[in-house]
């Protein structure tokens, strides 16, 4: 169990995917550029090639993200963040918001 305070700390915000390829020599990773309200977008490196039928439809697509988690490199690929989506026996599912919100809208 973590307490309120623990979850405060995380910065869960609605982002807007702008691009979408898979990253080179990886059957699993997509390179998302990913609009969350500061000055450029967002680079975030998913594990969710193998669940998306058309990676093109990525794109104007909205999905949360944990912002504030720290940077790290995937296959030489730097990734700013987490993409949140659920997943059952059946595979991955992406989260969206029901109506489109504004790139950075926080989530509580």
């Amino acid at each position: 169990m973590i307490t309120y305070d623990d979850f405060s700390k995380m910065d869960i915000r609605i982002g807007t995917i702008v691009s979408a390829e898979k990253v080179e020599g990886a059957d699993k990773l997509l390179r998302l550029e990913v609009e969350i309200g500061e000055e450029k977008p967002r680079q975030l490196v998913a594990g969710i090639a193998q669940h998306v039928a058309d990676i093109s439809a990525l794109v104007g697509k909205q999905i949360p993200i944990l912002a504030n988690l720290e940077s790290r490199m995937l296959r030489g690929v730097e990734s700013q963040g987490m993409i949140l989506a659920a997943s059952d026996e059946q595979g991955i599912v992406l989260l969206h918001p029901v109506r489109l919100l504004t790139s950075g809208s926080k989530v509580k």
